[in-house]
């Protein structure tokens, strides 16, 4: 006799009218994105201010597919990128491109933050998959958690239509203590693109680029809009 899967025959018709939660579009005014860049927010392509004018509800989850289509990095970058593992890896740790990459995006119950999930894949291996939290908190607006209570604080910036989240400077939080870290200590200037190129689809980067040793770490990814 089989083990029991654990529920009774028609148990699961409860479900038959489950729905994904949805993510509905914030207007302007509301949506903290718009507010922390201003009168530039209105510079981005309709495209872009859509995808970021999403009201990420608990439950709701929003996922973008695609492909890592460039990814460098300097030994001085690859060595980084495994120390930092001690903080969740949130640098790529290879540089292999034409794999697949996907990013979801759920939000804390207070609408205060969002968890973001980069799954990248390699030619050999499992993927790295890297998780961060984005809060709307700290001296410039929003802030963003890697691991072990360090953070960046981000600055939002318009270039040429392309949505930057400049790194500001990184901090240590442990409980109510926030603690700024000296840039000396820093492993650079973090920059994250966000650009449309149309079709329903966007150019993803990241680009850290170290004030003595140069370029660390640079990546490009491709990403396709959900179907409504």
């Amino acid at each position: 006799m089989g083990a029991a899967i654990g529920y009774a025959p028609g148990s699961l018709a409860r479900y038959a009218d489950w729905h994904r939660a949805t993510a509905p579009r914030l207007d302007d005014e509301a949506s903290p994105f718009a507010r922390l860049l201003g009168e530039r927010w209105l510079f981005l392509p309709p495209a872009t201010r859509r995808r970021f004018l999403r009201k990420i509800a608990p439950g709701a989850c929003v996922s973008y597919l695609g492909e890592v289509a460039e990814c460098r990095m300097s030994l001085a970058g690859r060595v980084l990128a495994q120390v930092a593992r001690l903080i969740g890896g949130p640098l790529p740790l290879g540089t292999d491109i034409g794999v697949s990459a996907s990013v979801s995006v759920t939000a804390d119950a207070e609408g205060q933050g969002q968890y973001w999930t980069r799954q990248y894949g390699r030619a050999q291996g499992f993927p790295q998959v890297i998780h961060s939290a984005k809060r709307f908190a700290g001296p410039t607006g929003i802030e963003e958690y890697l691991g072990l209570g360090v953070g960046i604080a981000l600055r939002l910036e318009e270039a040429g239509g392309a949505l930057l989240f400049v790194g500001d400077h990184y901090f240590l939080k442990l409980g109510r203590l926030r603690m700024k870290l000296p840039d000396w200590a820093m492993p650079g200037r973090l920059t994250v693109g966000h650009m449309d190129i149309g079709g329903g689809r966007f150019v993803f980067s990241l680009d850290l680029v170290h004030p003595l040793l140069g370029g660390l770490v640079h990546q490009l990814c491709v990403f396709a809009d959900p179907a409504e």
